[in-house]
């Protein structure tokens, strides 16, 4: 199971940080993926990170801005959204796959419930 957490509504510039945080699934031997959904959009994937292979990865519309860790020892994963633009209001998901990362939904068989986030002044 995956819970995120931490979405709300902030200005353009500023920032926020989702948790992802995940029970019967470890992140020792998985790798979570970022996505999000705006109204009327495909879901799309922001990022992705394994610790267990070493990678980490972003779309190239969040680089930079963006930033997913994670703590094995607490088994959660975060994204840090900086820099924040209208253009990143959605829901943003979380989800899990054995080891390696992917921008392939269907690569991934756990999903969290969602959280929203909303830019706007």
């Amino acid at each position: 199971q995956l819970v995120e957490s931490g979405g709300g509504l902030v200005q353009p510039g500023g920032s926020l940080r989702l948790s992802c945080a995940a029970s019967g699934i470890t992140l020792d031997h998985s790798a979570i993926g970022w996505f999000r959904q705006a109204p009327g959009q495909e879901r799309e994937g922001v990022g992705c990170i394994s610790r267990s292979v070493g990678t980490t990865y972003y779309t190239e519309s969040v680089k930079g801005r963006f930033t997913i860790s994670s703590d094995n020892a607490k088994n959660t994963a975060y994204l840090q959204m900086d820099s924040l633009k209208p253009e990143d209001t959605a829901v943003y998901y979380c989800a899990a796959a054995p080891y390696y990362c992917s921008s392939f939904r269907n690569h991934y068989g756990h999903w969290g419930q969602g959280t929203q986030v909303t830019v706007s002044s």
